[in-house]
């Protein structure tokens, strides 16, 4: 049965501009949504959040998808799918994540369930995170305010203002949890040094402490620290996993890096089976 995909670009302008180590963040995202409709009119709908980061931006997800939608099946035959559409476009994983997405809720759509019901997951959905970005204390105090009703906190460091900015968020939120990410914004010397500092903070876990390809640095932090190293960036797809199982504590996942909902579940099973915990980033 033919499909037929529209796409449109999304303007999103965010409240507060998002710095993070390795770069401050446009005041507005663009993001291209997709919708994949069957001959009898049943939609479903995918997103792309083009991350410039991993080299795609809102203009090349509009560049690739034309190339892609031809290869597109009814639904029924995933698997066959995603490896056509990976062997098409070996990159641009946000692309292929928006249709992964749209096929998958198109499927659960036809069978009238939820794809987390068709894959036989909890329905208890893992308690998310409310992420703040570098910022003067005055708009960090803002931010914390918005995150009022969110238990954990997700604190971006890597800035000379790191302690500055977890003494202001443990004084306004003493009882949260807080996590912190440093986007690859510090040396394995840089981490280990602020491990005491974030441990007298109660941080929970520190994600992407170095660089994307510094594996051994990564093992370092993870040797001297009493605090879980959780890989992101330095983790994009399943087979990256086992390089990574001696090096960290656990992998951070997205689809705009995986590049498709079954691609995000066999990362999932594979760090399980190395013992690693998972996030949902």
């Amino acid at each position: 049965m033919p499909l037929h995909v529209e796409w449109e670009v999304l303007d999103l302008a965010t409240r507060h501009a998002f710095h993070i180590a390795r770069q401050a963040a446009p005041p507005a995202r663009r993001n291209v949504w997709v919708r994949v409709r069957a001959a009898d009119g049943l939609e479903g709908w995918g997103e792309a959040p083009a991350t410039p980061f991993y080299g795609e931006t809102a203009e090349t997800v509009l560049a690739v998808l034309p190339r892609l939608v031809p290869h597109l099946e009814e639904p029924w035959a995933l698997e066959r799918t995603e490896r056509t559409l990976a062997g098409e476009i070996g990159r641009n994983p946000a692309a292929r994540a928006a249709l992964s997405a749209a096929l998958h809720d198109l499927l659960g759509k036809r069978l009238g369930q939820p794809v987390w019901k068709l894959w036989g997951l909890e329905p208890r959905a893992p308690v998310s995170s409310f992420t703040l970005g570098i910022d003067t204390p005055e708009v960090m105090r803002a931010k914390l305010r918005e995150a009022g009703s969110y238990p954990v906190l997700k604190i971006k460091v890597g800035s000379a203002r790191d302690e500055e900015i977890l003494r202001l968020i443990r004084d306004v939120a003493p009882d949260k949890t807080i996590r912190v990410d440093a986007n690859t914004g510090w040396t394995a010397s840089q981490a280990i040094r602020a491990l005491p500092m974030l441990e007298a903070f109660g941080v929970e876990l520190v994600e992407q402490p170095v660089a994307k390809g510094d594996l051994q640095g990564m093992a370092r932090v993870r040797r001297a620290s009493r605090i879980p190293v959780i890989a992101d960036e330095s983790c994009e797809v399943a087979a990256d996993v086992p390089r990574l199982a001696e090096a960290v504590d656990g992998v951070n996942i997205k689809l705009a890096k995986c590049g498709s909902l079954r691609e995000a579940v066999r990362i999932v099973h594979t760090a399980r089976a190395h013992g690693l915990q998972v996030m949902l980033g």
